[in-house]
C-alpha cells in the first residue's frame, strides 16, 4: 500500500508541473490523465469493458487488419510469448480485439485487464503502452511505475502504432509483461521487435489496399515501410506515412495526380520530354517481350521495321 501511495504522490506532484510535461512524454501523459480525463492514480478500477455488441462491431471493423496482422502476431508470439509476455492488438480506440498469451500467464493478465473487450485508452486506463502510443502516435515504452494507475505499476509495455494505407493511426500492437526482472535493455529489444512487426503489418495493409498497383520502396527514407503505390501512367495513387514524410507528400498532392518520378526527384535528360521517355519505355518493353526480335517488335507496335530501326537509333536502344 505504501508503494502505491508513494507512486500516487509522485504522479500528482509531477503532473501538476507544466515544465515536466514539456520535457517528458510520460509526464505529459500523466498530466492529460489528471486534467483531461480526470483520473485518479490510486483508483483500483480495471479498464473499462465494452459491451458485446460494440466489441463485435470493433472486431468486424478491424477484420482486414487482423487478417493482415495474424502472421506477424503469431511470429512475435513464437519469439517471446513463452517468456512471460502477452501480445495485444487494439483498435484506434484502445479496444483489445486480439491477443496471444501462454495459458500459464493468462490469469495474471486477465486480473490486470489485458484481455479482449477491455479498453486500454488513456481515458480508460491512464498512461499505458497502448493508450499512450495511440495518443502520441508513436512507439512507446511504459515501464512499471511510468504507468499512471498504481494498479498497473507491475506491468512493463512496449507498443507501436499501426497506420492504415492513408497514413492514419488505426491500431496498436503491444507486448506486455508482469515480470519484475525486466530491465531497460530487454524492453529495448522488445520495442524493436514490436516496431518491426508493426511496420510489416503496415506494409501488408498498404499492399492489399493497392493490390493492382505497382509498389515502390522510397530509397530516400531508408526504411522498407516507406512505400508508394503507382498506376500504369506513373501517377502516385497512395503513400505510407514514412513515404509521405520522406517525400513531403500530403493528401492534396496525391489527389491531384503527382508523377512518381517527380516525387522521387528522378533525374531527367534535358533534351528528353515526357513523351520521349514514354515512347522509349514502350519500345524497350515490347523489345523485351519479343526477346530482341526487331521484326516481331515492330509488328507488335504496329509500325514498320524501318521505323522501329530509326527509333532505336534515335533513343540509342541497343
Amino acid at each position: 500500500m505504501s508503494q502505491e501511495l508513494s507512486h500516487s504522490d509522485l504522479v500528482y506532484s509531477t503532473a501538476r508541473q507544466a515544465s515536466a510535461a514539456v520535457t517528458s512524454p510520460v509526464a505529459a501523459s500523466w498530466r492529460r490523465c489528471l486534467t483531461l480525463h480526470h483520473l485518479q492514480p490510486e483508483a483500483a478500477a480495471l479498464p473499462m469493458q465494452v459491451e458485446d455488441k460494440r466489441f463485435r462491431e470493433a472486431r468486424e471493423k478491424m477484420e482486414r487488419l487482423i487478417g493482415n496482422a495474424t502472421d506477424e502476431v503469431d511470429r512475435l508470439y513464437q519469439m517471446i510469448g513463452r517468456s512471460g509476455c502477452c501480445i495485444v492488438l487494439a483498435d484506434a480506440e484502445g479496444i483489445v480485439v486480439d491477443r496471444r498469451g501462454a495459458p500459464g500467464d493468462d490469469a495474471d493478465f486477465r486480473r490486470l485487464g489485458l484481455w479482449q473487450q477491455n479498453v486500454w485508452s488513456e481515458a480508460s486506463a491512464g498512461t499505458n503502452g497502448i493508450g499512450t502510443a495511440l495518443a502520441d502516435e508513436r512507439s512507446v515504452i511504459i515501464h512499471r511505475d511510468q504507468h499512471f494507475m498504481s494498479a498497473n505499476i507491475g506491468l512493463s509495455c512496449a507498443t507501436a502504432p499501426i497506420r492504415d494505407h492513408l497514413g492514419r493511426v488505426t491500431a496498436a500492437l503491444d507486448v506486455s509483461t508482469c515480470r519484475s526482472d525486466v530491465n531497460d535493455m530487454t524492453l529495448a529489444v522488445l520495442s524493436q521487435a514490436v516496431r518491426d512487426a508493426a511496420a510489416r503489418v503496415e506494409c501488408n495493409l498498404f499492399r492489399s489496399a493497392y493490390a493492382g498497383a505497382r509498389i515502390i520502396v522510397v530509397p530516400q527514407a531508408n526504411t522498407v515501410a516507406a512505400l508508394i503505390a503507382v498506376d500504369g501512367d506513373d501517377i502516385i495513387l497512395g503513400a505510407t506515412k514514412s513515404a509521405r514524410m520522406a517525400l513531403k507528400l500530403d493528401d492534396r498532392m496525391i489527389a491531384q495526380g503527382l508523377p512518381a518520378a517527380d516525387a522521387l526527384r528522378e533525374a531527367r535528360g534535358e533534351a528528353s520530354g515526357d513523351l520521349d521517355d514514354a515512347e522509349r519505355a514502350a519500345i524497350r518493353r515490347v523489345l523485351s517481350r519479343a526477346q530482341g526480335n526487331v521484326s516481331l517488335a515492330a509488328q507488335m507496335l504496329g509500325i514498320s521495321r524501318a521505323t522501329l530501326h530509326r527509333k532505336l537509333k534515335r533513343f540509342q536502344i541497343q
